[in-house]
């Protein structure tokens, strides 16, 4: 299994960024993926999450209205658009495979993580 994601760089407040995520090495299709982020010394948390289809989503309280969750199964592809950025959206993001089909914000349901993308929101 491997996740590589991309798109993370500075943005200012108010702007925008596209993170991608292209999964190898599994049958993309037939997992749940999500998106998690960290700051330095607090725990990974929640982003995003979508199922196999792309038919239920969820997010966090503090992205929903602003980001949205994507997938492309026919090139392998998660995504994340990220609008309205904020100061605290300020983290390393990390795309992750869930252990089964299903959508789910519980960290501990997913078995595979990329190595993470740092997106900065700065003046």
């Amino acid at each position: 299994v491997q996740l590589v994601e991309s798109g993370g760089g500075l943005a200012q407040p108010g702007g925008s960024l596209r993170l991608s995520c292209v999964a190898s090495g599994f049958t993309f299709s037939s997992f749940a993926m999500g998106w998690f982020r960290q700051v330095p010394g607090k725990e990974r948390e929640f982003v995003a999450t979508i199922n196999w289809g792309g038919g239920s989503i969820y997010y966090s309280n503090s992205v929903k209205g602003r980001f949205t969750i994507s997938r492309d199964n026919a090139k392998n592809t998660l995504y994340l658009q990220m609008n309205s950025l904020r100061p605290e959206d300020t983290a390393l993001y990390y795309c992750a495979r869930a252990r089964t089909a299903g959508s789910t914000s519980s960290r501990g349901q997913y078995n595979s993580w990329g190595q993470g993308t740092q997106v900065t929101v700065s003046s």
